[in-house]
């Protein structure tokens, strides 16, 4: 089946080949100016909308156990109370973590597999397992540790939805326009930390005040909270279905994922990311046990608590930059953003230290906001740097062996799509391993000070690789990238 867009008062185009099964789109040219204002552009949106529904629906149910554990101890969970409620709470933090960050490299593959409308509803559906299982098991007081653990991991699968989408929306927009789209889909979705942050407190203070400030009542709170998703994803699910699109061009070659997964960028990048999106996650997951672990005697403001002693505002401001990352990245280039967002980054854990040394609740709240807003940044230029490098790559390659200038360019955003998700693979266990560190240098020196300072100190390092491959050189990812269709 083939569909028609007027271009012009008398001008019919060919606009998408559809084949009859799947919504798979046979004919897709975004560079192609003409092509993409005669009706690429509102199809990209369409499936970057729905997109980004999906994603920030995997990051709600991602992060809901970092209010979760802050609120156990009150639901009458023994393992959550005492000297042991920390670590155990750092531990069950770190499951959904580990698990998502496992997830991105094969939800990644999956979208060339069985494309970005199927997988997307299935990647959607998957999250109704974790919310239906705690709704279940938090009203079990006897419920041991363990199968809380297996619980927390199951929310990994929300994950590891960033990936798969991130990879299947870089797929439908133009090489001038994939910072501002990969920006705006990862910020919908990175979104979703400050959401659950901020609903879930509010829904567990109603279940307190339907019920009594009582365990049973904290229980209940936690039922809704879990089970208040439900219904959005379903939602999700069926508008993916029913809405958005397969590419047939992001299916495999056979050879450009292999050229990816063996390009010395790749590793580079990742390593890069784990600074940037590692960062995010991993301090949007410990945040609100940081706040109630160092200032304690905010558990007395009633208003504290029912937002989750602000903990929301750090993902919050996090999402809102990773977007604005991009489009510096678009104008100045990501390498010089990246740079700068890393030595900031390290000054900014020099004036946490110093809040805690303090105990000054006012300067370690607006010291972590910036370190957040340093992370999206950074999120935004590392992804937007990560299409750069594989287009030059590729171009380079073509030039070299005469390969077809079109089948470079194919060839180099499946490149892109598979880095993308080893990316933020490792990116995302970069947030474990941030939450591991707290855990054992709070088990071993009894402060989390050292594994402040040792992160600190990662940040330089990565700076200096930063400068190291794409500032002291003239690699083509200084370049400024082409603005074409500047009014998309």
């Amino acid at each position: 089946m083939t569909t028609t867009v007027e271009a012009g008062a008398h001008t019919p185009v060919p606009d998408f080949e559809y084949r009859r099964r799947g919504r798979w789109l046979d004919h897709w040219q975004p560079e192609d100016e003409h092509f993409w204002m005669s009706g690429g552009k509102r199809t990209a949106w369409k499936n970057l909308l729905f997109s980004v529904f999906s994603e920030h629906l995997g990051f709600n149910v991602w992060v809901i156990w970092t209010i979760v554990v802050t609120n156990m101890g009150n639901a009458g969970f023994a393992f959550m109370q005492g000297p042991q409620a920390l670590n155990n709470a750092l531990l069950l933090t770190s499951a959904p973590v580990l698990v998502g960050a496992a997830l991105r490299v094969p939800y990644t593959f999956a979208i060339p597999k069985f494309g970005g409308r199927a997988f997307t509803a299935f990647s959607a559906s998957m999250l109704l397992i974790p919310c239906l299982g705690l709704a279940v098991f938090i009203n079990r007081p006897d419920t041991p540790m363990s199968v809380f653990l297996i619980l927390a991991a199951l929310a990994g699968v929300g994950g590891g939805n960033f990936s798969s989408s991130m990879a299947n929306i870089s797929f439908f927009f133009p090489e001038g326009k994939k910072g501002t789209a990969l920006g705006i889909n990862a910020a919908g979705g990175n979104l979703g930390v400050a959401v659950t942050q901020l609903a879930v407190p509010l829904v567990i203070a109603l279940g307190t005040t339907i019920v009594a400030t009582s365990p049973e009542g904290y229980r209940l709170g936690l039922t809704l909270a879990a089970l208040m998703w439900v219904p959005f994803i379903v939602i999700a699910a069926a508008g993916a279905l029913l809405f958005m699109d397969s590419i047939t061009s992001a299916k495999p070659d056979g050879q450009s994922y292999k050229l990816a997964m063996t390009n010395k960028h790749n590793w580079v990048m990742a390593f890069l990311y784990i600074g940037t999106f590692g960062s995010f996650i991993g301090f949007s997951f410990a945040f609100p046990t940081l706040i109630k672990a160092n200032f304690p005697e905010l558990k007395d403001v009633g208003i504290l608590v029912a937002l989750g002693n602000l903990a929301f505002l750090g993902a919050l401001v996090g999402s809102f930059t990773r977007p604005f990352g991009g489009w510096l990245a678009d104008r100045m280039g990501g390498a010089k953003i990246t740079f700068t967002v890393f030595v900031s980054q390290a000054a900014g854990i020099a004036v946490i230290m110093a809040a805690l040394e303090l105990h000054n609740f006012p300067l370690y709240l607006i010291a972590f906001l910036a370190l957040f807003i340093l992370t999206g940044i950074g999120n935004g230029s590392t992804y937007r740097m990560i299409p750069m490098i594989f287009s030059a790559e590729s171009q380079k390659r073509a030039a070299d062996t005469g390969q077809d200038p079109e089948q470079a360019k194919a060839s180099a955003k499946r490149q892109a799509g598979a880095a993308l998700g080893v990316v933020g693979a490792v990116g995302a266990f970069g947030g474990f391993l941030l939450q591991q560190a707290l855990r054992l240098s709070n088990i071993h020196y009894g402060s989390m000070a050292p594994a402040f300072w040792a992160y600190a100190a990662l940040f330089l390092v990565m700076g200096a690789v930063t400068w190291w491959f794409y500032l002291r050189s003239e690699f083509a990812v200084q370049r400024m990238p082409s603005l074409a269709y500047a009014n998309v």
